[in-house]
């Protein structure tokens, strides 16, 4: 038998100064996790809506307990033998993970480590405005699915992506790949979300929830034409619509590509507080390689300037870049080492956190249908020093907490795709 105290081992020897909760929700994130039949008796929770990618460790096909169709979008860990604080991670299954959901001895949901009980877990409620009627005819899952045990509305309005094939697409993305499959397996998908539709799901949000309390607009890049308009114009008529007739409702959010200035304003005169031109990886190489997309459209140099140049219209702390992290030690052309993994990304985040800006970072999943997806993720030693860097290089600015996120700190974060809100000190 393999014992969980060997988690907490190597956390005290070698991580002590980070919350012992993100040392477990990175290691889950980035093996995902499995579920046995015991994991399912009970169906009165939220399950993955595949909102924008699958964060599956394997395909459709090889998920013998439709896992797709009854696995909880995130799970809630806490207590267990090392009295956990209530930890959200977003779910990715891998039915091989050493992790698994069961329930123990007595009768009670929990995460195993192998064969070890770890900590219980709990499955997110289904939001109250899931179970209301609409007019439109997909359901308000798929139009405006919740995250985040319920914080962020997530509007993915186009499903797809124009960088495409992979001499274009981020080579860790399954936007489209994802579209496929489960368009393949029935689930009713909706390439374009029309704004009418958007509006209708929010209404009924509007008028039965009071948990949720940002949404982001976002979906893939449009290289020419969506709609017979580009990307600035396509996304923007979201942003307006929404803002019209919800102002100040939510924190209003959108990750799209790195716009110039006066693009940016006008999602600022749209009502936009917080802006995601997602940037995914620092090194000036790998970020030609793992983005060439990105790279040939836009190049790196311009991106940056675009990114700093936004600040200006938005405010430095509401400009939140993602790196996917973990990916810059992708085989063939990654770091051979953690250490320098970490330097080249931490070098990225000095850049930008002596600006005012604060990235955050998603935790890299090597989805099996991208060019980067058959191979295991880089060890847990790999994410815990990045965190290090994190909270040492976001301290020594002395920056706020970034906005649009939920609470900070270990027992109170809801981001559930890295620990980066985890080890942040709370807001007061």
């Amino acid at each position: 038998m393999v014992n969980a105290q060997k988690l907490h081992d190597d956390w005290q020897k070698n991580y002590s100064d980070l919350p012992f909760e993100a040392y477990i929700k990175q290691d889950i994130l980035r093996q995902g996790i499995s579920f046995d039949s015991k994991s399912f008796i009970n169906s009165d929770y939220k399950t993955k809506d595949y909102f924008i990618f699958s964060f599956d460790r394997v395909p459709l096909s090889e998920m013998k307990q439709s896992e797709n169709l009854k696995a909880p979008e995130e799970i809630k860990i806490s207590k267990g033998s090392h009295n956990l604080r209530e930890t959200v991670i977003s779910v990715r299954i891998n039915p091989q993970s050493e992790y698994k959901i069961s329930v123990n001895h007595e009768n009670k949901m929990g995460v195993f480590y192998h064969d070890d009980f770890l900590a219980e877990a709990e499955f997110p409620p289904i939001p109250d405005y899931y179970k209301l009627k609409y007019d439109m005819p997909k359901p308000v899952g798929e139009i405006a699915p919740v995250i985040e045990w319920g914080y962020l509305i997530y509007l993915t309005v186009f499903r797809n992506c124009q960088y495409f094939g992979k001499d274009e697409e981020c080579q860790y993305c399954d936007i489209n790949h994802n579209w496929k499959q489960q368009k393949r397996a029935g689930r009713p998908y909706t390439g374009v979300k029309p704004v009418e539709y958007i509006l209708e799901a929010l209404s009924g949000i509007d008028k039965n929830d009071n948990t949720a309390k940002a949404y982001t607009i976002t979906g893939g890049s449009i290289v020419t034409r969506l709609k017979d308009k580009n990307e600035v114009d396509f996304y923007l008529d979201y942003a307006r619509e929404i803002n019209k007739k919800f102002s100040g409702r939510w924190i209003s959010k959108i990750v799209t590509e790195a716009f110039e200035k006066e693009d940016c304003q006008k999602f600022k005169d749209a009502g936009v507080d917080i802006y995601h031109p997602n940037y995914e990886i620092w090194d000036e190489e790998l970020f030609k390689k793992v983005c060439p997309g990105k790279s040939r459209f836009i190049g790196r140099e311009t991106w940056i300037r675009r990114i700093l140049e936004s600040a200006e219209v938005f405010g430095a702390k509401n400009v939140i870049p993602n790196f996917v992290g973990g990916v810059e030690m992708a085989k063939p052309y990654g770091f051979k080492t953690v250490d320098e993994a970490v330097s080249s990304t931490a070098e990225g985040l000095d850049f930008f956190m002596s600006r005012g800006i604060s990235p955050r970072f998603t935790t890299w999943c090597p989805e099996p249908f991208t060019v980067l997806g058959n191979q295991e993720p880089p060890p847990i030693e790999y994410y815990m020093k990045l965190l290090r860097e994190y909270k040492n290089i976001h301290a020594k600015y002395k920056l706020p907490i970034p906005p649009g996120y939920g609470p900070s700190g270990a027992g109170r974060a809801v981001f559930s795709v890295s620990a980066f809100m985890d080890i942040l000190p709370e807001e007061i």
